[in-house]
């Protein structure tokens, strides 16, 4: 099972104050924040455009390290954690996205939209193509723990990503990297 939740390591900017948030899988994610909820806030930004760009430009994923003490994980939101499953999954059963749009029978534009990570995407069409790649998507809920300045494993940040009003693509709240 694929999860794309990532540990993040924060360390103090003694120089400019603040923390330094660096992924030890993902080593050019590398952002910045005034106190650790903001950093999480960009990090979790980061993260997600980090790995949007490797999908772009079809590179491996990396497999997500355990969290240990003192680290923080954070995930991807649930659209680019489909998408990144789909990528991964296509790239293990060696299909073109030519053979997958024969069998979900649709257009061959239709699998680079669900592969895009910045296309919005029907979660029932993302599912189609995963089960025809012999994957499932399995939701899960659990509450979100509240971070402090020591950091605590299973401490979850997420990103900060909103839709404007009458608008179908998400509007993203830019940090500080990538």
């Amino acid at each position: 099972m694929d999860h794309f939740v990532y540990p993040a390591t924060l360390t103090p900017d003694v120089q400019d104050g603040g923390f330094v948030v660096t992924f030890v899988d993902v080593p050019e994610a590398i952002t910045q924040g005034d106190d650790v909820p903001e950093a999480l806030r960009h990090a979790a930004d980061c993260l997600d455009e980090a790995l949007a760009g490797r999908i772009r430009r079809r590179d491996d994923l990396p497999t997500p390290s355990p969290v240990r003490p003192g680290q923080y994980a954070v995930a991807v939101p649930a659209q680019t954690a489909t998408k990144a499953a789909l990528y991964t999954a296509l790239r293990q059963t060696k299909l073109t996205q030519v053979d997958l749009a024969a069998r979900l029978q649709c257009d061959e534009k239709e699998v680079r939209r669900l592969l895009d990570p910045r296309h919005a995407s029907k979660l029932s069409r993302l599912e189609a193509a995963l089960a025809l790649l012999g994957q499932q998507i399995v939701i899960g809920v659990q509450p979100v723990k509240r971070t402090d300045a020591q950091g605590s494993q299973g401490t979850v940040a997420h990103s900060t990503r909103t839709f404007a009003k009458g608008k179908a693509k998400p509007q993203r709240q830019r940090g500080k990297g990538v």
